[in-house]
């Protein structure tokens, strides 16, 4: 049963690359819709992937017990500043909850009240905030339900969710030292987080300026979703494969040929894809680390 009268300690961690505007109103937002919030104390740590322009003064907002910027000396990307952070939150923090969300405006602050009360049910299992409806255009949202469909044909799994969620203590264990945390969140918690709650999401749209997931980010970030289970897809096209050529004398020599050719090649973008795992530089991530800055007020 939850112990209602224990405090938990929630670790928010946000990733931020120049976008410094942004990222002090999701602190201002973040703060309005915890500070109503009971049994829990919020502490915040951004990482600085390197930006390039200067940080402007950052206050701590009063609903945060305390709030750590940790500067990084080169520029890593979005999904490797999260598995950096979960590492060191997991190796340094004392810590019950980490939320992850990013720092644009596009996770919704005021949805971290539904991540906390679907917590409050069911303490032992991590939350993720399950996307219903997305704010990008028809044609973004068209190819984004190919890449849910394609993804689920090749691993067997749902892939509805992005890095806005609620991870427990035990399951950021799990997850630190996996070293397709440094290629794909989403993915490397589907593989390993076996029982998992959702909360129903929307989309935001960015504060200031165009949203950053293009065509070529969505393709990249679905093909990292589904190297992670490179094995079952290999197998999978392998039956595939059988099929096809149980089929031959239907589909005609042609079309065979041509549905092969898609399939080696996806195949093998997925084998290309999967080399941006790495063991070695999720546990070496530490390294770079530029300085650690603790704001007061």
């Amino acid at each position: 049963m939850y112990d209602r009268f224990k405090m938990k300690k929630i670790i928010i961690l946000l990733p931020v690359y120049d976008d410094w505007e942004s990222l002090e109103k999701v602190l201002n937002e973040i703060s309005s819709h915890i500070q109503s919030i009971k049994n829990f104390v919020f502490s915040c740590i951004i990482i600085n992937d390197s930006s390039k322009i200067e940080k402007p003064k950052i206050k701590k907002p009063n609903s945060f017990n305390s709030l750590k910027i940790i500067h990084m000396k080169k520029n890593k990307g979005h999904a490797r500043c999260n598995a950096f952070g979960l590492r060191y939150i997991n190796q340094n923090e004392d810590h019950d909850y980490v939320i992850l969300m990013d720092s644009d405006g596009e996770d919704r602050p005021v949805e971290i009240k539904k991540l906390i009360e679907k917590i409050i049910e069911n303490p032992n299992n991590s939350v993720v905030a399950k996307r219903i409806k997305r704010s990008e255009g028809p044609i973004f949202q068209s190819l984004y339900q190919i890449h849910k469909l394609i993804s689920y044909i090749f691993t067997g799994k749902k892939s509805n969710f992005g890095n806005y969620s609620c991870l427990t203590k035990q399951d950021i264990k799990i997850l630190s030292d996996k070293a397709s945390l440094w290629s794909s969140f989403s993915g490397t918690v589907k593989k390993y987080i076996k029982d998992l709650n959702e909360v129903d999401s929307i989309r935001g749209l960015r504060y200031f300026g165009p949203s950053k997931m293009s065509l070529y980010n969505l393709l990249i970030h679905s093909f990292s979703i589904i190297a992670v289970f490179k094995y079952t897809v290999f197998f999978r096209s392998f039956v595939m494969m059988i099929i096809l050529f149980l089929l031959l004398k239907i589909l005609g020599l042609k079309i065979f040929a041509y549905i092969q050719v898609l399939l080696l090649t996806f195949n093998f973008l997925i084998l290309v894809v999967s080399l941006r795992e790495s063991e070695k530089a999720l546990s070496e991530s530490n390294k770079n680390i530029k300085d650690i800055e603790v704001i007061v007020h």
